[in-house]
């Protein structure tokens, strides 16, 4: 999980997180030691923190290529350039 590095991102604490959640410091804790979460408890984080889901498991860094990477359209073969957000 990624929870810890996301509240660094967000310049968020975990007491902040458990205000935003409503739930106690401690079950906010206990979250982000976890080596896993239900998907409504990473639905509720993802939400309180304002991130889609999928970043609280991977970065976006892994998910999208490196910038300029290229690759071929699947129905016309032409190259289609894939840039960073």
């Amino acid at each position: 999980m990624r929870i810890k590095q996301v509240l660094k991102e967000k310049h968020l604490t975990q007491p902040e997180l458990a205000a935003k959640m409503g739930v106690s410091l401690s079950a906010v804790k206990q979250m982000v030691k976890a080596d896993s979460l239900t998907t409504a408890t990473l639905e509720k984080i993802a939400g309180a923190v304002g991130v889609p889901m999928w970043q609280l498991i991977v970065s976006p860094a892994d998910v999208m290529p490196a910038t300029g990477v290229t690759i071929s359209c699947p129905h016309c073969g032409k190259p289609l350039k894939i840039t960073g957000v």
